[in-house]
């Protein structure tokens, strides 16, 4: 039998509230409580740039004094090096204040042959590891006791399955059923998926156990495919979505919108440089800076528990912060959705299930 050699603690998810600054919260139905900005630590682990140990450091303290108190990584991130950073980051702040995601399904194995060379994979770190797809339960028991190691922690508050786009079956069977053994045991909180498409985390809502779905880039104000089904089934199961990529990927992360900005990790269509263009003019005419309302947007709907931003320095928290703490008049959301340009998530809400 496979078990994890850590005891974890005991601690309630319910006493995860902090005597220091927090950001607003919204609870999953396991009782975590996630404040509705949380910080993404892909630039942790060297995402197209280099940092420094120092730089994450210094990014983890700002979000701790802003109030933010829900960190995302995964073993993907710098080939476990964002975890390390976040780990060593952490190691001044009470585990219990705050709430601590990763994910599994991609097992870092040793790779002497490639430590040559540069990741391949988007990461400027050396390839000293490749990346194994695994949903298998002994793959998913490894993966997440790695991630403890590399943390430095003896639980998990949230644990995803990342991108199992190709690999339904094994991730929605085995996949699944280990995360939910590890949830019985304590060494996981809450259980779920984290992908780039909405469709099949709707799967994964309606057919699995699920306590919460990370989706990226599909709750923007540019792409709202997880409204038709997701978000419905999500709220009416009691299930957390958390929306990430809320920038797709830079084309909505500066006031102007910028051509050459990549969108979806590519180039932007033509049509869609255009509709951002249009939004942002919407935005100006209300005093509003269109990443402000990027961040905000995917919190206009009931079922999403936190918006999750990459940041990777001190300066990106704190103005990750300042745009979630802006002032967003309801005429903003009101002439983008009678211009039919962005739907207004906190009226499609009460859309019915789909069958």
């Amino acid at each position: 039998m496979i078990e994890l050699d850590l005891v974890p603690s005991k601690q309630s998810p319910r006493d995860h509230a902090s005597t220091q600054k927090t950001l607003p919260v919204r609870s999953l139905r396991t009782g975590h409580q996630l404040t509705e900005l949380g910080l993404g630590a892909a630039q942790f682990g060297n995402l197209f740039t280099k940092t420094t140990d120092d730089e994450s450091l210094r990014a983890v303290r700002a979000a701790t004094e802003e109030g933010i108190r829900h960190l995302d990584t995964a073993p993907h991130y710098g080939l476990g090096l964002s975890e390390r950073r976040l780990g060593n980051a952490l190691r001044a702040t009470a585990r219990q204040a705050v709430v601590l995601s990763s994910k599994v399904g991609r097992l870092l194995v040793d790779s002497p042959d490639t430590a040559h060379r540069l990741d391949d994979d988007g990461f400027v770190v050396p390839a000293t590891k490749r990346r194994v797809r695994d949903f298998s339960r002994e793959g998913i028991f490894r993966s997440v006791e790695e991630s403890l190691a590399r943390l430095g922690t003896d639980r998990l508050d949230i644990a995803y399955l990342h991108d199992p786009d190709d690999h339904w079956e094994a991730a929605s069977t085995s996949g699944m059923a280990a995360l939910a053994e590890l949830r019985d045991q304590g060494v996981v909180g809450a259980i779920g998926a984290g992908m780039n498409q909405a469709a099949m985390l709707a799967e994964f809502v309606r057919r699995t156990d699920v306590d919460v779905v990370m989706v990226a880039g599909r709750l923007t104000l540019l792409d709202q495919s997880a409204l038709d089904d997701l978000l419905p089934l999500a709220g009416a199961r009691g299930v957390g979505v958390v929306a990430a990529a809320v920038y797709n990927s830079g084309l909505l992360s500066s006031a102007t919108v910028d051509a050459s900005a990549p969108y979806d990790y590519g180039t932007a269509p033509r049509s869609v440089i255009e509709r951002a263009t249009r939004i942002a003019a919407v935005c100006e005419r209300h005093g509003v800076e269109l990443p402000t309302a990027a961040v905000q947007y995917p919190l206009r709907h009931p079922a999403v528990t936190s918006v999750v931003t990459g940041m990777r320095t001190e300066e990106h928290v704190r103005s990750n912060v300042a745009r979630y703490r802006a002032v967003v008049p309801e005429a903003l959301w009101e002439e983008l959705h009678c211009a039919g340009l962005v739907p207004d998530p906190a009226r499609t809400a009460s859309t019915p299930e789909p069958k």
